[in-house]
């Protein structure tokens, strides 16, 4: 809502510096993007004289002239010359005082001067009319000043233009606020001031009555809530007042012509959006124009004002005419119809005042992708019991400024008059709501300018409110509302801070919380920065990386997406990383070690609610840090990953984590062979592994990156929350080196797993410390794996006999177990 200084002056008394009032409306819950000056939208626009005036040598309808801009002549080389200039205007002569946009000015509707031809000869601006440049909607030429008007001077400074625009961002809640009447009361409301406005009224009504012209009917239920229409008779359709024109300007609004700019006008005064008719676009039946208000047909094909075809969806508001309303003339709340207009050749106007249903109305602008000024008030809500006031102020403009004679009375469709319940509001809940003393006198005044009926009973703590909202404040049904507008306008900052009262119970965190924390701690203590992404995704996203939905549900999706591309909720945190990881790699980070904590989204077929799983997952890609002149970090790859979850794992002290080989489609997406599924004894965790290059690639990715997803629920549901206490042996420990040679398919974890259950109690060390793959001496498709075992005692020294007895019984085991045999 753009919001005109000078207009909203004459309404309410305003503070001198704009910059006040905006930091007033954001204290009180009104967003103020910007604050913007009429007048510079007038830069490189000047005053000028028109030298000479030549008829253009290979056009019969354009002129060479030559303006003098004062101290801006300047000529197509740069030397001070008075502009050349191509004008196809017919209005002016030699001598003629006229307003010139330079080489750099940027017109409304972002019209942007350039230097250019026309037919072959330099033009170095354009002589403007003023509808050009938006203070009027006169188009007959270009704009004739003064004899005496100055040359060379800056438009903004010859108009002594001062005019200052908010441009406020009106909440869904406060469709009050977007009229400059609502703004004016709340203006009323923080600085405790009274506010009033002058409405014009209708001086005569003459001719038939509207009901003895107009029939109206509202053919489907729930469409429109009131329909108000008025006739107005021989109107003369022309340019705006100047008045009007700038504040529409001002307001964001392009000008047409005075009746359809009166509408326009009268929308942004009140908040009612209004719509002017050709009467004749409306068939006669009985005698009079028929007006109905229907819901369109599934396929109904319909041309808007803008001149596009439409394709219309089943239940979409049309008003319509005809037998049963069987030619559309426009999108009920959205937009009128191209053969609906009021044009140079209207006579007889229908000026429409109505509240459409805002939930259809929402809709249908949006599955359209048609949003208007009139649609974006009534999904908020108008206030249907001010329609005839409001077609009264228009018909009372159009009676002024077109010359219209307004027709009798008007024509009313209410099937449901709407009443507002009043709401008791309670003194000491407001003191218990807000923290503070508000005064009672402040409460009483501040509902009343924000237009409540207030009545008050008792005293004290013990004094009650009845309150009766207004019915432009839809969003005041309750108790707990009122007090949210008493405390806005009072001030949240005047609230002094307090402690919250905690009785019979002491506050701590949860054990799920504090594991959470310790997650985020173990994970930042190996280098990893934590990141938030949305949780919404895109539908293909699993798809585009390889990762299949087994296990996942199906989507959940979203019936009100915020963005386009994100209509579903995820299902994994790795796509949101891997784009991120993209990002920094695009923007030269390649070094880029990752972590985030978050919520999976599962749906379930015939479920109310979708199943969610919290979850932990990370990404590392480059180096752990930046080559120096003596350190050269190595590439991050798979252990690096699996490091990190073995260390999260055991600072959780997760019991019996083992690794697993992840194999099939589930992991499509890792690289095979360096990729591993978690475990905790039969409960898989999670995995960790290199992402695929094929799955690197859909994301641009062009260098390796290690990834883990887990469980946390599982995780922090298997966590242990003390380590048992074991004392230290006294007793010294036996070493023994023992390499077996084993098939290329026996890992690593596999063969320790057997190793430690051989073993037995004596077994307390087992470490991995070598390699070695040679056809010739080993075999192919063998390796030998060295591991360095300790033996060790908690009660007495080990003997010799009793190492070899039991290492002796751990070979035999092992080689039996596994087909493998002692490298000698």
């Amino acid at each position: 809502m753009k919001v005109s200084y000078d207009w909203l002056s004459t309404m309410v008394e305003l503070p001198e510096d704009p910059s006040e009032l905006s930091r007033e409306f954001i204290r009180t819950g009104t967003e103020v993007e910007a604050i913007e000056t009429v007048g510079e939208a007038f830069d490189h626009v000047v005053t000028a004289q028109v030298l000479s005036k030549t008829a253009h040598p290979d056009s019969d309808h354009l002129w060479v002239c030559s303006v003098d801009v004062g101290a801006n002549n300047v000529d197509a080389e740069g030397n001070p010359e008075p502009l050349q200039i191509v004008c196809g205007a017919q209005n002016f002569n030699e001598g003629d005082h006229i307003v010139t946009a330079m080489v750099g000015a940027v017109l409304p509707g972002d019209v942007k001067i350039k230097k250019g031809k026309l037919r072959g000869v330099v033009s170095m601006g354009m002589n403007c009319s003023a509808r050009e440049l938006g203070l009027s909607s006169d188009h007959e030429g270009i704009w004739i000043l003064p004899q005496d008007a100055p040359v060379g001077m800056p438009l903004s400074q010859y108009l002594g233009s001062s005019d200052v625009v908010l441009d406020c961002e009106i909440t869904p809640n406060r469709p009050d606020c977007l009229s400059m009447i609502g703004i004016a009361r709340e203006v009323g409301a923080i600085y405790d001031r009274d506010f009033s406005v002058e409405l014009p009224q209708v001086r005569e009504e003459s001719g038939a009555s509207a009901e003895d012209t107009v029939s109206v009917e509202l053919l489907d239920e729930g469409l429109c809530d009131r329909y108000v229409a008025r006739v107005v008779r021989n109107v003369k359709v022309g340019p705006s007042p100047d008045w009007l024109v700038q504040r529409l300007n001002a307001c964001g609004v392009r000008t047409h012509n005075n009746v359809v700019d009166i509408t326009n006008y009268v929308m942004m005064l009140t908040g009612q959006p209004l719509h002017a008719f050709d009467l004749s676009a409306f068939e006669e039946r009985d005698g009079k124009r028929a007006v109905a208000v229907r819901a369109a047909h599934e396929g109904e094909q319909f041309r808007t004002l803008d001149d596009v075809e439409r394709t219309l969806s089943a239940g979409m508001g049309l008003i319509a005419t005809g037998e049963a309303g069987a030619t559309p003339v426009a999108l009920a709340g959205v937009m009128g119809g191209m053969d609906s207009e009021v044009t140079d050749a209207t006579v007889d106007v229908l000026i429409e005042s109505a509240c459409f249903n805002a939930g259809r109305t929402s809709h249908t602008s949006r599955d359209l992708a048609l949003i208007s000024d009139a649609s974006i008030r009534f999904e908020r809500q108008v206030d249907e019991t001010g329609c005839v006031d409001v077609a009264n102020i228009a018909c009372a403009l159009i009676e002024d400024l077109a010359g219209g004679a307004v027709a009798p009375g008007c024509v009313d469709v209410y099937p449901a008059p709407r009443t507002v319940e009043p709401v008791t509001l309670r003194l000491a809940r407001v003191h218990a709501i807000c923290g503070a003393a508000i005064e009672p006198a402040f409460i009483e005044k501040t509902l009343g300018r924000l237009g409540c009926t207030v009545a008050r009973a008792g005293e004290g703590e013990d004094l009650v409110y009845t309150v009766t909202p207004p019915t432009f404040r839809p969003d005041l049904p309750r108790e707990i509302d009122l007090i949210e507008e008493i405390l806005r306008i009072w001030g949240m900052g005047r609230v002094e801070a307090t402690i919250p009262a905690a009785k019979n119970h002491i506050g701590g965190l949860t054990r799920e919380q504090r594991l959470t924390r310790k997650v985020g701690q173990v994970l930042r203590s190996c280098g990893l920065n934590e990141t938030m992404n949305f949780s919404f995704a895109a539908p293909g996203d699993l798809e585009r990386i390889g990762m299949t939905a087994e296990g996942r549900g199906c989507a959940v999706e979203l019936m009100n997406p915020l963005v386009a591309e994100q209509t579903e909720m995820r299902r994994s945190l790795i796509p949101g990383l891997l784009q991120s990881v993209e990002f920094n790699i695009t923007h030269s980070t390649a070094n880029v070690q990752l972590y985030e904590i978050g919520t999976l989204f599962f749906g379930r077929e015939n479920a109310s609610a979708p199943k969610e799983r919290e979850a932990v997952a990370g990404v590392m890609s480059g180096a752990m840090g930046d080559v120096t002149w003596n350190y050269k970090p190595m590439p991050l790859r798979f252990f690096d990953g699996k490091g990190v979850v073995e260390e999260l794992l055991e600072q959780l002290r997760i019991p019996k984590v083992r690794f697993r080989e992840a194999t099939g489609d589930a992991y499509a997406f890792l690289q095979p062979g360096r990729c591993a599924e978690v475990l905790s004894g039969g409960t898989v965790l999670g995995w960790v592994g290199e992402i695929h290059p094929d799955a690197r690639e859909a994301y641009g990715i062009d260098i390796p990156v290690v990834a883990f997803e887990l469980n946390l629920d599982a995780m922090l549901a298997a966590a242990g929350t003390q380590e048992a206490y074991r004392e230290f042996s006294q007793f010294p420990s036996v070493e023994h080196d023992l390499a077996i040679v084993v098939n290329e398919d026996v890992t690593c974890e596999d063969l320790e797993r057997r190793l430690r259950s051989a073993g037995g109690k004596l077994l307390v060390g087992v470490r991995l410390f070598d390699v070695y793959r040679d056809p010739v001496r080993v075999g192919a498709g063998k390796k030998s794996m060295a591991f360095a075992l300790t033996y060790r005692s908690d009660d007495h020294t080990l003997t010799s006999e009793e190492v070899e007895k039991a290492h002796s019984k751990l070979v035999a085991k092992v080689c039996k177990a596994t087909g493998g045999e002692v490298r000698s």
